[in-house]
């Protein structure tokens, strides 16, 4: 295998951080940037170029005229904030949207052949009549980040039918693991992990039967380098080009919680809130699609919650 010249955006983030790793491991050449928002410097991997910098900031242009272009792109780099998207729509698209297409300029200009970005199968869809979902549910957001995803993939498919850019898009579920942030909206596994370690009860929100299809990790990062390196013919529809990427388990909030104490052997209380306004009730994703190529899950809810969970309590005891 040939080593490329890899942009991965986002990438001091949970899941950009191990996409990296991953392209470093295969003997890429990577760069990384990332404006540090939610990402975290001790997040970047040994070997991997890192330049401080915002998607949308016109530096953008300037590291590609300097590297003389990049042959792929990943694109994590995201607000990712449902209920910040509510509050303010408009910065949501100013990340999501106008941040792509600075990207997608430059990928054009400096002639980039694949762009990997990931979208969202816990938005795009809305609330499914069908679970675990296929891509070619109808599309319905509920939120502007689920609105400014798929307007991306629109985006996308305009650039690859008229300027040949071959791009993938990944609708992730619900990504677990190391590295993780227990401050964030969507890091449930972590949030709970950081309150165990803390033996204080974990807040769940509604009657806490929603439930979600919870993906390691490590597997979201396998999706990643598959599809960094498949050869895909034309496509007809934006579907052709999205692949789902979890386990088809719909896993309950009561579930998580019980599984995720088992797993490190401690209990605490489970204390029940209001139910958080707009949240979807049920999601599961077929991944039929990308089974098919080659792609298995192969960690386990209780493993990789162990997982995490021994993450956070080391790093807890290395500070």
């Amino acid at each position: 295998m040939s080593a490329r010249r890899v942009l991965v955006t986002g990438g001091a983030g949970f899941i950009g951080s191990h996409v990296a790793d991953a392209y470093l491991a295969r003997g890429d050449e990577v760069w990384i940037i990332d404006d540090l928002s939610s990402g975290r410097e001790d997040n970047l991997p040994a070997g991997a170029r890192f330049i401080e910098l915002g998607i949308g900031d016109r530096g953008v242009d300037e590291l590609f005229q300097e590297v003389g272009g990049f042959d792929l792109i990943n694109h994590h780099a995201a607000q990712i904030d449902v209920r910040h998207s509510v509050a303010d729509p408009r910065h949501d698209a100013a990340i999501n949207i106008d941040g792509l297409l600075n990207l997608l300029e430059c990928a054009r200009k400096y002639g980039t052949e694949r762009f990997i970005f990931v979208s969202s199968g816990g938005v795009v869809y809305g609330e499914p009549e069908v679970r675990p979902t296929p891509e070619t549910a109808p599309k319905l957001p509920m939120s502007p980040y689920g609105v400014s995803k798929l307007t991306a993939e629109y985006y996308l498919a305009y650039y690859q039918q008229i300027h040949g850019l071959e791009y993938v898009a990944l609708r992730y579920s619900n990504v677990y693991g190391p590295r993780q942030d227990p401050f964030g909206e969507a890091g449930v596994v972590a949030i709970f992990s950081t309150r165990l370690l803390d033996q204080e009860p974990l807040t769940i929100y509604g009657d806490g039967e929603q439930t979600r299809d919870y993906i390691y990790v490590g597997d979201v990062v396998s999706a990643n380098i598959l599809l960094s390196e498949q050869e895909f013919g034309s496509f007809a529809t934006l579907d052709d080009r999205a692949f789902n990427v979890g386990t088809g388990i719909e896993t309950s909030v009561n579930e998580l919680a019980r599984t995720l104490m088992q797993s490190v052997g401690t209990s605490v209380d489970l204390i029940y809130a209001d139910p958080r306004p707009g949240e979807l009730r049920h999601s599961a994703l077929e991944t039929k699609k990308l089974r098919e190529i080659g792609w298995e899950p192969e960690t386990s809810l209780l493993d990789g919650l162990a997982a995490t969970y021994e993450h956070i309590a080391g790093e807890r005891v290395s500070r």
